[in-house]
């Protein structure tokens, strides 16, 4: 029988926390991985050591399974020899107020006095559209409604593996206010290079200070690295509508104001 968690306590270290597994601050994790081996003793013995040196000591082996000839996948339990100091955990809080679907109509009705035209797609090879379609489409996400249900938002979605130039061409006969762009395809960095040939695109398409507000969102997403890729704003898994609705209100406000 395991004992219950218990809120992290100061220390004279600053606030520092362990992962909680059996019992509070015992440092148990668990973890999975891939090896390109075929699954045998050395296999397993492979993974135990990669396991220990990552900071689990001791390691248990508790799941092992061939992934065809050449691969074994591994799950991994024990206790990490790592500390986690919430003082140096930074992130990134959200500026702006979350509105409601009304609330976010009148403001845009009052700064823009027209609708607020939205482009979206998956660019490149990516074909994954539940992501965008989730904030786009008016069945929404999460019990809210996409986009297209604002009555201040005329939407444009363009689907999946849509080129980079054809979106830019896009938003600019749409005369578009913002262009939202997701990928979910992240092998070999996908993702970034699709963004970073994206933002530099619209910025060579488009004079300075005109282009459109660019957003992106996709799981693997590095918090905060808007400026590295070229675009205003990043939104991750569990975003909905109603968040990308309020931040482009703010978005909007904030460049109307500087004109």
């Amino acid at each position: 029988m395991t004992s219950a968690p218990q809120a992290p306590q100061a220390s004279s270290q600053g606030n520092v926390i362990r992962p909680y597994g059996d019992t509070t601050g015992d440092g148990m994790v668990q973890m999975s991985f891939t090896l390109p081996l075929p699954h045998d003793k050395l296999a397993e013995g492979a993974a135990l050591q990669l396991a220990r040196k990552m900071g689990l000591d001791p390691a248990m082996l508790v799941h092992a399974k061939p992934m065809g000839p050449d691969f074994t996948f591994f799950v991994v339990y024990g206790s990490t020899t790592h500390l986690v100091n919430l003082d140096d955990v930074h992130v990134v809080e959200r500026e702006y107020p979350l509105l409601s679907a009304k609330d976010a109509n009148l403001a845009i009705r009052k700064q823009l006095r027209r609708k607020l035209v939205v482009v979206g797609a998956c660019i490149g090879t990516d074909a994954h559209t539940v992501g965008i379609d989730a904030i786009l489409n008016i069945k929404g996400f999460a019990g809210e409604k996409g986009l297209e249900y604002y009555r201040e938002i005329r939407v444009v979605n363009l689907g999946a593996q849509v080129l980079v130039p054809d979106l830019v061409a896009r938003a600019r006969a749409e005369k578009a206010d913002a262009v939202l762009v997701s990928q979910v395809v992240t092998q070999k960095d996908a993702h970034i290079h699709n963004t970073t040939q994206m933002s530099a695109a619209f910025r060579e398409a488009y004079p300075a200070g005109q282009v459109p507000v660019l957003i992106v969102g996709g799981p693997r997403f590095e918090d905060g690295s808007e400026s590295t890729l070229g675009v205003d704003r990043i939104f991750g898994r569990g975003t909905t509508p109603g968040e990308v609705a309020s931040y482009l209100v703010h978005e909007i406000g904030l460049r109307k104001g500087k004109k």
